[in-house]
């Protein structure tokens, strides 16, 4: 897969990742503790960080889109 994810991008998606998953396991916020939302927020988060981690995004592909100078 073509690297399609700049550093910009790559820094601001590991952040919501790290925040996403802070917020599903440490936070103690009452929206987080039931399942459904920690689940998401666990998901999207872990997405993001593989993301951030890989370069590659998957809906960037499919639509075409990069947001790296290569």
């Amino acid at each position: 897969m073509t690297v399609n994810v700049g550093t910009i991008d790559r820094i601001a998606r590991a952040l919501l990742g790290l925040v996403l998953l802070y917020l599903a396991f440490l936070s103690g916020l009452p929206l987080f503790e039931g399942g459904l939302m920690k689940i998401v927020a666990a998901a999207v988060g872990i997405v993001m960080l593989i993301v951030a981690a890989t370069r590659v995004c998957p809906v960037y592909s499919i639509f075409g889109l990069k947001t790296c100078r290569a």
